[in-house]
């Protein structure tokens, strides 16, 4: 791995010395370090800090900066372990899910056409109409989806939000256990005490000292500290090293390969998660959450990765991801120069067209 010179010689000013301050929320310090700067002209603009945490199978973290217990609402980041009862309850072989299938119950969806697909698909193999998602609606992520359904003088429905994929998994898991569908996004409802059961077991964190919140598509969410988080994705990337039982560990194996192989079903076209996916075919599983949140599951190392820019701001996670991607070895620098350049190093332009700023990282390990 090159060191921090040589890393600052191609990915930015890198800020030399200890980062592991303490963090504020975690009553431990005061404030983080910078991860990305937004430099215009040369000066640097503003900066967004926050924490990286990287950690082994075993839960133990083995790099990053800032403080490693930083409190953190998993968001979106959570859904692939939610979706792991699907397998162990025996709901996916009994519902007959195809890979695609699962991997869409683990992504932030962009309303793709395919994306829409195959969520009805799931629920249809449940016996459930789209009628039963209680996620509420927004318009597409993605923007030539949203221009034709509004071309079409058609209004996006609850299919087309970003959770779809996971709320089909909770109504699907409902109809295998004999659970009741409705109120299944309430906290108390049995989907989603089985649900906070495997957030806990898979994070190796007790479920009593889980924070609880409610998503922008009304279930529970989840805080924990950032450094239970890298290690739930670290068991993701080597659930065979994980110490959990056999039946989580072949469900995550399974969940896993179904991701990596449908990258498309983890975010969508033009996507951070899933063109990191892209660029590191079979190796990496990225996992936007929100407001600042982000996790990777690295199965050539065995390594798993949390982060969160303390500010939320979402402009960072590109930079972030990208410079750990690197630091870690699975992205190299003609990939970040290159296809992912507009991640790696975001510029901003002004109104006349004109590139007069540039979001870079700051960090190293």
């Amino acid at each position: 791995m090159p060191g921090p010179g040589e890393q600052a010689a191609h990915l930015g000013h890198h800020h030399q010395g200890d980062h592991s301050h303490g963090h504020a929320r975690g009553g431990v310090g005061e404030y983080s370090p910078p991860l990305v700067e937004l430099v215009r002209g040369g000066l640097t603009e503003s900066v967004h800090r926050g924490a990286v945490v990287v950690c082994g199978a075993d839960g133990r973290r083995v790099a990053g900066v800032g403080h490693p217990a930083m409190p953190t609402f998993m968001r979106s980041a959570a859904k692939p372990i939610q979706a792991l009862p699907l397998i162990t309850s025996g709901a996916a072989d009994a519902l007959g899910l195809e890979p695609a299938e699962l991997a869409c119950c683990c992504g932030s969806l962009n309303g793709e056409d395919f994306q829409v697909e195959a969520v009805v698909s799931v629920l249809g193999k449940a016996g459930l109409g789209p009628e039963a998602l209680a996620c509420g609606v927004h318009r597409p992520s993605h923007v030539p989806t949203a221009r034709a359904l509004a071309a079409a003088g058609r209004e996006a429905e609850p299919v087309h939000n970003n959770c779809a994929g996971k709320h089909a998994a909770m109504l699907a898991l409902c109809v295998h256990l004999g659970y009741p569908t409705r109120d299944y996004t309430s906290p108390t409802h049995p989907v989603q005490r089985l649900i906070l059961e495997t957030v806990a077991r898979i994070c190796a964190y007790p479920a009593e000292q889980i924070g609880l919140g409610v998503d922008g598509c009304g279930v529970p969410v989840f805080r924990l500290p950032l450094v239970a988080i890298a290690g739930a994705y670290a068991r993701l990337a080597a659930p065979e090293r994980s110490g959990l039982s056999a039946e989580d560990g072949e469900a995550i194996s399974r969940l896993m390969e179904a991701c990596l192989a449908h990258p498309e079903m983890i975010a969508g076209s033009g996507r951070l998660c899933t063109r990191l996916m892209q660029a590191a075919p079979g190796r990496v599983l990225a996992k936007t959450g929100t407001e600042g949140t982000y996790a990777l599951a690295l199965t050539r190392r065995g390594l798993g990765v949390a982060f969160q820019v303390e500010d939320g701001a979402m402009r960072a996670l590109g930079p972030v991801a990208c410079q750990v991607l690197h630091l870690l070895e699975e992205l190299d620098h003609e990939a970040l120069e290159g296809p992912l350049a507009d991640l790696a190093r975001p510029g901003l332009r002004n109104h006349r067209g004109e590139e007069v700023a540039e979001l870079r990282p700051v960090f190293g390990f």
